[in-house]
């Protein structure tokens, strides 16, 4: 249970990183707040047009009598609704770290390098079409695995009590796995690690990721938070790459900043 603490413990060591480099949590914020403009359309569009959709699909319940043709229709809305709000926090990560690819970048190596006891930093030999093109094919996959959750958690969120109890705990914590490994991948993408590897790293102290993932989830479902996390969350992630490396680092080193700020 040690590692539940640690790894909420480099969610604050990341955002305490980024409010001590205020430059690149500027430019860090662009990204998020493209992709939360996107987001917000769709997730309105849903909200307006959901319950028109749930009565194309349920053609069968036309002749129902009230209020049960209202109520089933209600309950599928409010369902497809929260369907589409998990996705967006589920996706919301993948599409930000790729409209942003050059800026998390520069910051993830500027916090390797902060806390590398020799200040570098593993950079990688790729051009940036094909570290965009890895990138964008592993988060597909990952979105897949994600989406494969989802539809599980749906249907078992029709079971009495346990739908409404279990399957959102259990929810969450699917949902900060997922959000780890995408975060973690600016940092170990660098390194050569590849998707299998990195998840294989992640099963192996899923309570570390849970410390770190589960918790940001949570505060990733409040309206304009996720943005204003999401370079703090690339600097933490970054921090717990190098523990799940095995990578030495420097005492104390995400809490005293030692290269300078510049800009990507």
């Amino acid at each position: 249970m040690r590692d539940l603490g640690v790894g909420f413990g480099y969610l604050l060591k990341g955002q305490r990183w980024v409010a001590r480099h205020g430059r690149s949590y500027g430019f860090g914020l662009l990204p998020g707040l493209i992709t939360l403009v996107l987001y917000a359309a769709a997730l309105v569009a849903l909200a307006v047009w959901g319950a028109d959709a749930v009565g194309w699909a349920t053609p069968f319940a036309d002749d129902w009598s009230s209020p049960w043709q209202g109520l089933f229709r209600g309950f599928l809305t409010a369902v497809l609704f929260a369907l589409g709000l998990l996705l967006a926090v589920l996706t919301f990560t993948a599409v930000t770290l790729l409209v942003g690819q050059p800026f998390y970048e520069n910051l993830s190596e500027k916090v390797d390098a902060d806390v590398s006891p020799d200040g570098t930093a593993p950079r990688s030999d790729l051009p940036l079409w094909r570290e965009l093109w890895i990138s964008a094919r592993d988060s597909l996959r990952v979105l897949v695995r994600a989406g494969l959750w989802g539809v599980l958690l749906f249907a078992l969120g029709f079971v009495p009590f346990v739908g409404q109890t279990v399957v959102p705990v259990i929810g969450f914590f699917v949902t900060g796995f997922f959000l780890t490994e995408e975060l973690a991948a600016v940092a170990m993408q660098r390194r050569g690690v590849d998707l299998r590897a990195r998840l294989t790293l992640l099963r192996s102290r899923k309570t570390l990721v849970w410390g770190f993932g589960t918790p940001l989830g949570l505060a990733f479902l409040v309206p304009f938070v996720a943005v204003f996390l999401m370079p703090g969350a690339v600097a933490g992630a970054t921090l717990l790459a190098r523990d799940l490396l095995g990578e030495e680092t420097g005492e104390d080193g995400a809490d005293a900043p030692r290269t300078q700020d510049v800009t990507p």
